[in-house]
């Protein structure tokens, strides 16, 4: 199976990443975008080289879907289960384990892992038995931390208390535009049609699930999703986020009252029969499947092209995970983008995948990121599409909201100071786009001229757009080589140039150092340029 050049290339930081010594890694790799591919050939690289693998995963269908792939890289064979009802192997060069299961068995404690993978990393890394693997049974193994997403709920802790580096794949925006993952239609209901969050406590960062089930579960609000599926979806294969089993069932039924195929899958829903709903999902022989934290994570039916966001939530990480089920591409079914009908106020609140504009390593917990943009959605009062807060004009009906800004006179200031943000926002993600994709700033500059054909980025806009305020050694290494790379295959790139394109992306100064050091007669250099440069930086 061939990698797309962005899956190698994450691979290949990986490896970097290990060269430098730096062994406890987060991967962020946004749903679609291939994360078990990636984890397959970095286990048959390991097994090329006699090194042994531990896979830890947290779901029981994650064990089949993993095996799946290493199978279909020729890896079967050497695959070993740590999991109730799969064939025990303890000589096996991988070992897929469920944590549930390491709990209860002790013998994998002195088995000898040379990489351990925590898939949905986001969950397993912070469990108990993710911990003990961490600091205590294979603290000296390479750790690689999969996740599509990197945040959390709890305040007391993040990805970057457990690791020291990070590599990543493109962001979701990213993917769409490289066409791998489906563009998104995002809708809301009006506030008299959502769930009332008035009285709902916040237990240990996010809704209390009891207040939910009564705030969510009312025959009104199951009826009004019936009908605004009907109204914008209706035909469509579809899931449901709902709050408990009770409400999954009731809004299944009234679906079903308003003749729809639908069903649902929980928790207590043997495996067989959960891999014969999926399929007729798939088949199109139902067209509503609700669930309760089971499909959130871990189910791929390409297929499905509609979402229903039931269940309020505080949690980023849930959010995008129940969003990116209907984000991935499917040629099969015509598939032509995905669309969420969200009741429960989620994209309000926490925004849409495509906001994501970078990855980064965050200590101490807290939930977002900086790698975060602009999150505020305001919903079209004429189709009930959910729009970025600054957009003037609905793309979908044409709705114009000059005369709602006509109300705020006091405000235009700050809308013109938004519209800027947005333009600078587009810039900085469309340079880090071309680092990503091995393309000049020149490029990026143009895929940003066609968004905004009348403007002009400002100077300082490119100041830390590829690699943040917090740039080391390491990534002005990256970045000079990718300048060189790019002066061989553009002449018109000129070592200045280079140097000048150094300094907007890291400042005066450091270009200023790198300036001095290659214009040193060769005699006098008593290291590669680059070896120079960094210990002058980290003298600095």
């Amino acid at each position: 199976m061939q990698l797309r050049p962005y899956q190698a290339q994450f691979l290949r930081d990986v490896q970097q990443c290990v060269t430098r010594g730096e062994t406890k890694i987060l991967g962020c790799a946004p749903t679609g975008s291939g994360k078990t591919i990636m984890m397959a050939q970095l286990c048959k690289d390991a097994i090329a080289a006699r090194q042994q693998v531990l896979i830890v995963v947290h779901l029981d269908v994650l064990v089949g879907q993993t095996y799946d792939k290493l199978a279909k890289f020729g890896l079967g064979e050497v695959c070993g289960f740590i999991k109730a009802g799969w064939t025990e192997n303890r000589s096996a060069a991988i070992q897929i384990a469920s944590v549930q299961t390491l709990a209860r068995r002790q013998w994998w404690q002195d088995w000898l892992a040379d990489w351990v993978i925590y898939d949905e990393a986001h969950t397993t890394l912070f469990s108990s038995i993710g911990k003990t693997i961490r600091y205590r049974t294979h603290a000296n193994a390479i750790a690689l931390a999969l996740t599509a997403t990197p945040y959390r709920l709890s305040k007391q802790e993040g990805m970057g208390d457990h690791l020291e580096a990070i590599v990543s794949c493109p962001t979701p925006q990213e993917l769409q535009e490289l066409g791998h993952l489906a563009s998104m239609k995002y809708y809301g209901l009006d506030e008299g049609d959502r769930v009332d969050l008035n009285g709902i406590r916040t237990v240990a960062g996010d809704f209390n699930e009891a207040d939910l089930k009564n705030a969510c579960d009312t025959p009104v609000l199951v009826q009004r999703i019936v009908e605004e599926w009907q109204r914008l979806t209706a035909g469509k294969r579809s899931i449901a986020f709902c709050v408990g089993v009770e409400h999954a069932y009731h809004v299944a039924a009234a679906f079903r009252d308003a003749g729809v195929p639908a069903d649902t899958v929980t928790g207590e829903t043997p495996l067989e029969e959960r891999h014969r709903l999926y399929s007729a999902l798939g088949k199109g022989e139902i067209l509503m499947l609700t669930s309760v934290n089971v499909i959130s994570i871990g189910f791929d039916e390409p297929s499905v092209e509609v979402g229903l966001l039931l269940r309020p939530t505080q949690s980023l990480a849930l959010h995008h995970q129940q969003i990116g089920r209907v984000m991935r591409c499917s040629p099969q079914t015509q598939k032509t983008h995905g669309i969420i009908l969200d009741q429960a106020g989620n994209c309000l609140r926490l925004g849409f995948p495509e906001d994501v504009e970078r990855y980064e390593l965050v200590s101490g917990g807290g939930g977002f990121t900086p790698g975060m943009g602009e999150m505020h959605k305001k919903r079209c009062p004429t189709c009930s599409t959910l729009l970025r807060a600054v957009v003037p004009i609905c793309p979908c009906c044409q709705h114009s909201f000059a005369r709602e800004q006509a109300q705020y006179m006091g405000d235009l200031v700050e809308l013109r100071q938004l519209a800027e943000d947005q333009q600078r926002r587009a810039y900085r993600r469309a340079l880090r786009s071309a680092f990503r994709l091995g393309q000049t700033p020149d490029q990026a500059l143009a895929e940003w001229w066609r968004a905004f054909p009348h403007s002009e980025p400002e100077p300082d806009w490119s100041l830390g757009a590829i690699f943040g305020d917090q740039a080391t050694e390491n990534d002005f290494d990256a970045y000079w080589q990718h300048l060189q790379r790019l002066r061989r295959s553009h002449p018109q790139l000129t070592e200045s140039g280079a140097i000048a394109l150094m300094e907007q992306e890291f400042g005066e100064a450091v270009s200023l150092w790198l300036l001095e050091v290659l214009s040193r007669p060769e005699s006098e250099a008593a290291e590669p340029p680059k070896r120079q440069f960094r210990k002058l930086r980290v003298s600095r």
